[in-house]
């Protein structure tokens, strides 16, 4: 095999890779939307809860006197 057909097979070999880089690529940034996506409902969710506990104390009526049981 002469050094030019080792270097094209080289080539060829880099840009194959790089190919399954990009789509691996393409593949992580949408799994990263999606995870964000998630987490941003995940923190929607976790407030409308805060806001919802926030308001159950809010009703609860004050603390009764301590009475002494001695």
């Amino acid at each position: 095999m002469s050094r030019m057909d080792e270097l094209a097979e080289r080539v060829e070999r880099l840009l194959l890779r790089h190919e399954e880089l990009k789509r691996t690529n393409t593949l992580l940034q949408q799994e990263l939307e999606a995870v964000k996506a998630e987490r941003d409902s995940l923190r929607a969710r976790l407030g409308a809860a805060r806001t919802r506990i926030d308001a159950l104390l809010e009703r609860l009526p004050a603390d009764p006197p301590v009475e002494d049981r001695a």
